[in-house]
């Protein structure tokens, strides 16, 4: 019989190894921050490096979904529609209070500009005046610019909150502990970033308040 005739084989197809997605160094991160240099971009992307965050769920956060006091973030009705509550360092807590006091939405924290050059108070008030957030389009350009210009291989919004996960790992965070700060429904998308230590909900915050520290203001 000529092999060509196996059809069989034709039916089976071998599961790719898994790899580790693209991330940063914490120097990278820095790099990136420091030459995002408009604000209204600098601490959504910040934000969501520090908190792991899905472009989406950053851009989506209302004022009421930050408790400062408790140093907890509110993300609601994220991917599978899930609500999750997760760590924020009082460094973030802080920038996010210094930036909304820029254009003070009475519920955006990150409301779109909308397009044209003007001076920065316009900018404020149609900020101020916005009904919609930012476009995610708006984040994804200006991290594919700033990584052109900074020579860095791969870089989109999603690489931030891999390069979150990563790190945090490196630090000892367990993988229970990062599946529910990532809002993973399936441990097993988690295991990508490996299994290394338990710790508690007040190691984890430590941990965030650690990621926080050094970072582009």
């Amino acid at each position: 019989m000529d092999h060509q005739d196996w059809k069989i084989f034709s039916q089976i197809r071998a599961k790719d190894d898994d790899s580790l997605p693209a991330v940063l160094t914490r120097r990278q991160v820095i790099g990136l921050l420091r030459h995002i240099r408009l604000r209204r971009y600098r601490i959504p992307v910040k934000l969501i490096y520090c908190c792991g965050l899905r472009v989406s769920e950053c851009l989506a956060l209302t004022i009421h979904d930050i408790d400062s006091k408790g140093g907890k973030l509110w993300i609601r009705k994220s991917k599978n529609n899930k609500d999750r509550m997760i760590p924020i360092s009082q460094t973030m807590v802080s920038d996010l209070r210094r930036y909304w006091k820029v254009h003070k939405h009475p519920l955006l924290l990150f409301p779109t500009a909308a397009r044209g050059a003007c001076p920065s108070e316009k900018v404020a008030e149609r900020m101020h005046e916005a009904i919609r957030p930012m476009p995610v389009s708006s984040l994804q350009k200006i991290i594919a610019a700033a990584r052109k210009e900074l020579n860095i291989p791969v870089c989109t919004p999603h690489t931030l909150r891999h390069s979150f996960a990563t790190h945090l790992v490196e630090a000892g965070a367990s993988l229970h502990t990062l599946q529910a700060l990532l809002g993973h429904a399936d441990i097993d998308t988690t295991m990508v970033y490996l299994h290394v230590t338990h710790r508690s909900e007040e190691d984890s915050r430590a941990l965030v308040e650690t990621l926080c520290q050094e970072l582009p203001r």
